[in-house]
């Protein structure tokens, strides 16, 4: 890969809510932004309007106007784009899922891996502070051998987008687990350092989002429509070294919200809430014996943010980045098919 000093030139495809969000934030990122594409006349005409950036329906001319392309379309379409601008030599940050299916996911890591460009997948949350600072203690050899991670991504309400791609299982690849289990998987595994998972059980549920009855004081579910996508899902996975994880994941549940992750080790142990703090738990032989809990502050920044700004290093240098890595994302992708397959299946499976 070839380094460059030249601020790269920045493309985004599918120029709704996400692609707006990361348009917000290039100029942040010294970058430039100078294109985008999408299907939509109306969606090119308002980014047109709001970032002064041509843009194209043709998908050669977008890749020869840039360096790096943000993929933030509808899952069943990140294929497609990804692929043809790693070919066109152009660097690609593709929001997650990597996919909609494992076998799509595999193609685009197969075309990563041939393209001498940078990938790099959207999972944004390994890039707060909290998570960050986790991260930063596992190193440390704080928990010793992590033995047990909760993970629990549950709104009490919270469909999206009812009878849009959000809730349509050809087009998103799944639900709530792969839309925002993913993250939590994500997280979980890169605290684990990416284990070998030998055993996945799950149980996926569509409970709310078909009812007729379905209360959305938020307004979340948007249209009303087509449901064909759960909206929780259970699930425990154990690793070959006999590690666990317990996975919690829910778009709707009758209880009050959390994202939050437990993790157990053998010398220490923490409790990191995505909406609040990071507290760390030990007992130490220190004069007497005691317990300590510690809360930890961290500044406030936008994960997204914190996310493109490594994706552009990485371009500018050349070299593929050492995390949210095109490896790294295909491994959840794996384990998010297995989860529905044992649902499906109503036993426990190997991942493939």
């Amino acid at each position: 890969m070839a380094t460059t000093s030249t601020p790269p030139r920045v493309g985004i495809v599918g120029l709704g809510g996400i692609g707006s969000y990361h348009a917000d934030l290039v100029a942040e990122n010294d970058a430039r932004l100078v294109a985008g594409l999408d299907v939509d006349p109306s969606a090119r005409t308002r980014f047109e309007t709001e970032y002064g950036a041509e843009t194209y329906t043709d998908r050669t001319s977008f890749y020869d106007a840039v360096d790096a392309v943000i993929v933030t379309t509808p899952n069943a379409y990140h294929e497609a784009y990804a692929v043809g601008a790693l070919q066109a030599g152009c660097s690609v940050l593709v929001e997650k899922p990597l996919a909609h299916t494992l076998e799509s996911a595999e193609r685009i890591a197969a075309a990563a891996a041939e393209s001498n460009a940078v990938c790099m997948v959207g999972f944004h949350n390994r890039f707060d502070p909290r998570a960050e600072a986790l991260a930063a203690s596992r190193e440390d050899g704080f928990f010793g051998t992590i033995q047990h991670v909760d993970a629990t991504y549950v709104r009490r309400r919270g469909v999206p987008g009812q009878g849009t791609w959000f809730t349509d299982a050809d087009v998103a690849g799944g639900g709530a687990l792969i839309d925002i289990g993913v993250h939590a998987l994500d997280l979980v595994l890169s605290l684990l350092a990416f284990p070998d998972v030998e055993e996945v059980s799950g149980v996926a549920r569509s409970t709310f989002g078909q009812r007729e009855d379905y209360v959305d004081v938020e307004g979340w579910g948007g249209d009303d429509g087509t449901v064909s996508v759960e909206d929780s899902v259970t699930a425990q996975l154990r690793t070959a070294d006999d590690a666990t994880i317990s996975l919690d994941v829910a778009w709707a549940a009758n209880r009050t919200d959390e994202t939050a992750f437990r993790l157990r080790g053998t010398d220490g142990g923490a409790y990191l809430d995505m909406n609040g703090d990071l507290t760390l738990y030990e007992s130490v032989d220190h004069g007497v014996d005691q317990h300590r809990t510690t809360t930890v502050e961290t500044a406030e920044y936008d994960g997204h943010a914190a996310e493109q700004q490594a994706f552009f290093e990485a371009v500018t240098a050349g070299e593929d980045p050492d995390r949210n890595t095109v490896e790294q994302a295909l491994t959840v992708q794996r384990l998010v098919e297995a989860i529905y397959r044992s649902s499906d299946d109503g036993a426990a499976v190997a991942p493939q």
